[in-house]
C-alpha cells in the first residue's frame, strides 16, 4: 500500500469515517488535524460566508504537517494544490449508509455539540430535505465517478491517491503507515 506524504487531504461520501481516519492518520504521524466542517459552521448552522472559509482553509493549511477531511468543493482549489496526498474513502452504499444512520441517531439522540455549538436534532436529521441522509443519498453516486475523474485532471497530478474501498482496508492501510 502506498504511504502518504506530509500533507494530506481525506475525502468520501457524508458517513464515511473521514474524520475518525483523519484524526487516526494525524495521531499516528503525529501532524495537525484540520476539520474542514468545524471551519465552515457558524453556529445555528449557518455556513461561513464563502471568502471566510476560504481564508480560514488558507490560513489551517500553512503548516507542512497535516490532515484535513472534508469535501468542500469551494476550498477544493486550496485543499488539494496545498496536498501531496489523497485518501479517498469509497465504501459501499450500505457500509455508508448504515455508518451514517447510526452517526445521525446518536447525535441527535445524544444532543452532542458539534462545531461552534451546532447540534443534529431529529427533527433536522430524519425530517428535513436538509437531512444529513438525504444529502448522503443525492451525492454517494456522484461522488464516486466524480473524484476518480478529478484524479486524472493534470491540475492534480502532483497527488499520491489512496482508494481505500473497505473499512477493511483502511484499517490494514492505517497499521502500515
Amino acid at each position: 500500500m502506498m504511504q502518504p506524504g506530509q500533507r494530506i487531504v481525506v475525502i468520501g461520501t457524508s458517513g464515511s469515517g473521514k474524520t475518525t481516519l483523519a484524526r487516526q492518520i494525524a495521531q499516528s504521524l503525529q501532524v495537525t488535524h484540520i476539520e474542514l466542517d468545524a471551519l465552515h459552521w457558524e453556529p445555528h448552522w449557518t455556513p461561513a460566508a464563502p471568502e471566510v472559509f476560504r481564508e480560514r482553509v488558507t490560513i489551517a493549511l500553512a503548516g507542512d504537517r497535516w490532515v484535513a477531511d472534508g469535501n468542500y468543493s469551494i476550498v477544493q482549489d486550496i485543499v488539494w494544490n496545498r496536498a501531496d496526498t489523497v485518501i479517498f474513502l469509497d465504501y459501499p452504499f450500505w457500509v455508508v449508509f448504515k455508518r451514517l444512520f447510526g452517526r445521525t441517531l446518536r447525535r441527535s439522540l445524544c444532543q452532542e455539540p458539534l462545531w461552534n455549538g451546532n447540534r443534529e436534532t431529529f427533527r433536522l436529521s430524519f425530517l428535513s430535505q436538509d437531512s444529513i441522509l438525504v444529502w448522503m443519498l443525492k451525492t454517494y453516486r456522484r461522488n464516486r465517478r466524480r473524484y476518480p475523474a478529478l484524479f486524472q485532471q493534470p491540475e492534480f497530478a502532483h497527488l499520491k491517491v489512496v482508494h481505500l474501498r473497505s473499512p477493511r482496508q483502511a484499517a490494514k492501510w492505517l497499521r502500515t503507515i
